[in-house]
């Protein structure tokens, strides 16, 4: 009977049981949500996944043209002559290795970063690649030459239509390299063509950034070819963009660690750059990693800003430039900044699939440590130019200080007494301000050494805040927790309904800050709670941030190119994918040291600073009411929160309670 009853409940329409779950295989998953994948506006990052195997050919030293035909049918064609893909049987799965590559997700040669792999620095790393191409293509067939022998195979719809098949090279044949002809499927797009200017600007900076290599675009239509192969790399091509005449020289460089530096980068890591400084005019900037577009930009740029600031506020200091009261700040430097930068970095972390900005957190170190000494030297060399350059970035300094000293005058005088353990900051820019609500006293003392004087406040909180949900407005200023937080923010206590006066903001973020466990999700909680109750003003002008500091530090040994290093994970999921990570670049396993950090006090104020503080590094989440409205947000805080909800608690937990991961 209780079998029979199973059976029922697993086969019905209704219900919920073994049936249900459905696993999905090989290709399946991009094509029911090609939008995790890749863009869906249009084929063209399918096509450019193409053209960057073609460029990783390229960047490793085996290839020297790359041509990218448009048919009058829609198909695309992309050429090579790198290495060609190999199409033996792979010695695991026992099947043609061209073949894995097109239609397994995460398998590729990028993976091999070891001493010796055929990519050591490549723009792939996600796993995905072609293997998306080809999942919502219509159909796509390849063509390799490679050791005397000609290969091909054929997919329709990510699937084998005909197998690989190899014969000899005839003597008329290409000696090697990699044809690919793909008809993307329009179903999965919004138009089915490419961006003529995207297609154009994408295949140029390939030229760009490879000095030696022809790209070549035909038109099959119209017959129209065009060509792009630089000699000058970088100055020429940022000459050629910018709006306006450069103040001084361009600044120029490029440097990557030797063996002798790979106890901090990996041998090869490093950058090539070209800076132009311009009074007016539009800004032109354009970033690279492995020859991929960042056109979010992300770490290597924030490197790039760190070493031009560090190295002009030091030439300004030398010479005794800055005038009494000026501070300078990062963007009075990076704000008149147009720059080509093309990073090196021997396992990029993007964000997304689209790889539109990068995330590792080194980049930053290994653009900034390798632009500030050639800069630093570069102005000392030309004095002049460097006076010219401090004289533009005072002038920015000084605008943007006038700019915020109107609005100090709008809010008049009358500030409340700030509480004296709030350690306030140098600035009184909003737009630059931040006020960290930490979690306990050693925390706050990590945080108030670790933090940036000049725009990071710190208000530590004593124990756990007070649950405002159901205490009167009038009441709240009982709980000294509260009374310093709403002092320290500038902005007095509301409602939904009313109209505060937000002129007294004295931080543009306020962020919470507490431990990476349960009893920090708990404080968090309260925080929100006083937020979305009390100030709900600062939660919907998005005022309100939570930091996510990380649970564990893994102590990563030195492997293949890379160097031992810190890693720092936000939970048990990233911590096992950081595990995964270090086993595929052929760490040993239990080779690596995993600490778990019990709180934030006992993060030293360098960890602080790189894991939770650092704008450019750090996990930030903003607060807002997301996908609910108002209304539907107060009742789902009413039940967690609302002292009369027990019955509704209960039934939340007797719901959801075996999907909750307990950390006692």
């Amino acid at each position: 009977m209780a079998s029979k009853a199973v059976s029922s409940a697993s086969a019905s329409p209704s219900g919920y049981g073994e049936a249900s779950i459905r696993v999905l295989k090989g290709l399946e998953p991009v094509k029911q949500r090609p939008g995790m994948y890749t863009r869906t506006d249009n084929p063209l990052h399918i096509i450019q996944e193409v053209i960057d195997n073609a460029a990783d050919e390229a960047l490793a030293g085996f290839g020297r043209r790359i041509d990218l035909t448009q048919h009058t049918d829609g198909s695309i064609t992309i050429e090579d002559d790198g290495r060609g893909i190999p199409f033996g049987l792979h010695p695991e799965e026992g099947v043609p290795v061209v073949e894995i590559v097109f239609t397994r997700l995460h398998a590729g040669g990028k993976f091999d970063k070891g001493s010796g792999g055929a990519y050591s620095f490549s723009g792939g790393l996600h796993g995905v690649g072609v293997s998306v191409t080809n999942a919502l293509a219509k159909r796509l067939e390849v063509t390799v030459w490679r050791e005397k022998q000609v290969a091909r195979l054929a997919f329709e719809a990510g699937d084998v239509v005909e197998p690989v098949t190899v014969r000899p090279a005839a003597s008329g044949d290409r000696k090697q390299g990699t044809t690919v002809r793909v008809w993307p499927d329009a179903k999965y797009f919004e138009s089915p063509d490419l961006p003529r200017a995207e297609l154009v600007h994408l295949l140029r900076s390939k030229a760009v950034l490879m000095p030696g290599v022809t790209v070549t675009l035909k038109q099959e239509k119209t017959g129209e070819v065009q060509t792009w192969a630089y000699k000058g790399g970088l100055r020429d091509y940022l000459m050629q963009t910018l709006n306006s005449d450069p103040l001084i020289p361009l600044f120029e460089g490029e440097q990557y660690a030797s063996k002798a530096e790979t106890e901090n980068f990996a041998e090869g890591e490093g950058a090539a750059w070209c800076v132009a400084f311009t009074e007016e005019g539009q800004v032109m900037r354009e970033s690279y990693v492995n020859l991929i577009p960042t056109v979010a930009g992300g770490t290597h740029e924030s490197g790039l800003k760190d070493g031009l600031f560090g190295a002009i506020k030091s030439f300004i200091e030398m010479h005794s430039l800055l005038p009494k009261g000026v501070k300078l700040m990062p963007d009075d430097v990076f704000s008149r900044a147009s720059f080509v930068l093309s990073a090196k970095v021997l396992d990029p972390q993007f964000q997304g699939q689209t790889k539109e900005r990068l995330n590792s957190r080194d980049a930053l170190r290994l653009v900034s440590a390798f632009v500030k000494p050639q800069l630093e030297l570069w102005l000392n060399q030309h004095v002049e130019h460097g006076k010219k350059l401090a004289e533009l970035v005072i002038k920015q300094a000084q605008t943007r200080q006038r700019a915020s000293q109107k609005v100090e005058k709008r809010k008049g005088s009358g500030v409340a007494v700030l509480p004296g353990k709030l350690t306030d900051c140098e600035s009184r820019d909003l737009l630059h301000n931040e006020l960290f609500l930490v979690e306990g006293d050693s925390a706050g003392g990590s945080a108030k050494m670790g933090r940036n004087k000049e725009t990071q406040a710190i208000l530590p909180l004593r124990g756990k805040v007070l649950n405002a949900w159901e205490v009167e407005r009038d009441l709240l200023f009982k709980n000294n927790e509260i009374h310093d937080i709403s002092v320290a923010i500038g902005v007095d206590p509301h409602g939904p309904n009313d109209s505060p006066d937000l002129s007294n903001l004295r931080y543009g973020k306020v962020c919470i800050l507490s431990d990476a466990d349960v009893d920090g999700s708990h404080i968090q909680v309260l925080l929100l709670t006083l937020f979305f109750r009390h100030f709900p003003k600062l939660v919907e002008t998005g005022h309100i941030y939570v930091a996510r500091p990380p649970l564990f530090r893994v102590d990563a040994p030195a492997r293949g190119k890379k160097p031992a290093a810190k890693i720092y994970a936000l939970d048990e999921g990233e911590l096992t994918a950081t595990l995964d990570k270090l086993r595929k670049e052929g760490a040993r396993e239990n080779s690596w040291t995993i600490s778990r950090f019990k709180g934030l006090g006992e993060m030293s104020a360098e960890q602080l600073w790189d894991t939770t503080l650092n704008p450019e590094t750090r996990r930030l989440m903003q607060v807002a009411y997301g996908m609910f409205d108002f209304a539907a947000t107060e009742g789902a805080i009413n039940k967690l929160m609302g002292k009369g909800e027990a019955a509704s608690r209960r039934e939340l937990m007797e719901l959801h309670g075996d999907s909750v991961e307990v950390d006692i």
